[in-house]
């Protein structure tokens, strides 16, 4: 154990009195830290040069030898350049001072790529445009000129073909988005690109840059493609404006309009199903009656022919039946009377009827 300046063993390599109130002196500690470095490594001697090298790369390596993988990723492996492993989550080791380089890929995170927009914050250098003017103009097909913002939103779906098969896919699905976005915009006229087509774009550009990412190799799964903002260049901007107020103030017209015919005219036509349905009841009421009639007149017939005295009278008490309880005073008279005069109430109010 080497000793300190003061010639005794010690325990406080910087030489301070154990118990002692004051602090050390800088001073005296750094030139006492300065012997104490020149024991191990003596002047002049290469040996000690090496041992200090070789000691710091043995820190170095130990220091780097570890990494750690985040749990939405991969870490892809290579020694001396060539694929090894892939890794994954986790604690894991590697042989260090670049005999094995680690390439993490976050293969269950959503990326996404801005088209004519960026958002601020963003870590991806092929997140944001260069040049979002030039990307954003297009011509349509009826050779007008439209501003289209758009984001595409992609996974790495196989880290070994995103690292090895394609140089720098992140520019390669930016070229690729840009040029299926033009060809799609291409073919179809202004006004479907500005209202009705949207959703039809979005459907095809999606089906036609996963076809080419499949193509390429790249190794990318893309989730969804969705138009931002679409608009006119910004000198006819104004009159696009004029010609869309028109437009909505049409379809608000048309749909009053509708909103009219659909109050009244499916009234109108239930009350005329109405109508119609009371007609043909009516209608069975009466033929129903008329035939029923008919059959009680047919069995009266039938009856009377057999009885012709009784069946009158029956008819005759029958008939009597129903108009009788109708009338409210009643005077019966016979063969022998010779009128019926003093029977009659005269002192009825005028308008009561026998």
């Amino acid at each position: 154990m080497p000793s300190n300046n003061n010639g005794g063993p010690s325990n406080n390599p910087w030489g301070a009195k154990p118990g002692s109130g004051s602090g050390p002196d800088l001073d005296a500690l750094f030139k006492q830290g300065q012997a104490q470095f020149k024991q191990f490594m003596p002047s002049g001697s290469s040996r000690g040069i090496i041992s200090l090298v070789a000691l710091i790369l043995a820190g170095l390596a130990a220091w780097t030898a570890f990494y750690t993988v985040p749990s939405d990723s991969v870490a892809v492996v290579q020694r001396f350049g060539q694929y090894l492993k892939e890794v994954q989550p986790g604690l894991n080791f590697r042989i260090p001072l670049g005999v094995d380089r680690v390439t993490i890929v976050p293969v269950k995170r959503q990326l996404k790529q801005e088209f004519g927009f960026t958002t601020p914050g963003a870590t991806d250098p092929y997140q944001s445009p260069r040049d979002g003017k030039r990307e954003t103009e297009m011509v349509t097909g009826d050779l007008n000129s439209a501003l289209v913002e758009w984001v595409v939103q992609y996974r790495i779906s196989d880290p070994i073909k995103y690292l090895f098969e394609v140089r720098e896919p992140g520019a390669t699905l930016r070229y690729v988005s840009e040029s299926v976005m033009r060809e799609v915009v291409g073919d179809r006229t202004v006004d479907e690109v500005l209202t009705i087509g949207r959703q039809e774009i979005e459907i095809e550009a999606l089906s036609k840059m996963q076809a080419l990412a499949t193509k390429y190799v790249m190794g990318i799964s893309i989730d969804q493609v969705q138009l931002k903002n679409i608009n006119p260049p910004a000198p006819v901007q104004a009159s696009f404006n004029e010609v869309n107020q028109a437009q909505q103030e049409k379809e608000k017209l048309i749909n009053e309009a509708r909103r009219d015919y659909n109050k009244v005219i499916p009234l109108a036509e239930g009350e005329k199903d109405q109508r119609i349905r009371e007609a043909d009841g009516y209608r069975l009421k009466r033929i129903n009656e008329a035939e029923g009639d008919v059959a009680r007149f047919s069995a009266l017939l039938a009856e009377y022919s057999k009885a012709p005295e009784v069946t009158r009278r029956r008819i005759y008490l029958e008939t009597l039946q129903q108009v009788m309880p109708g009338i409210s005073a009643k005077i019966v008279v016979d063969d022998q009377m010779r009128g019926i005069l003093p029977l009659l109430n005269l002192d009825a109010q005028k308008g009561d009827r026998p």
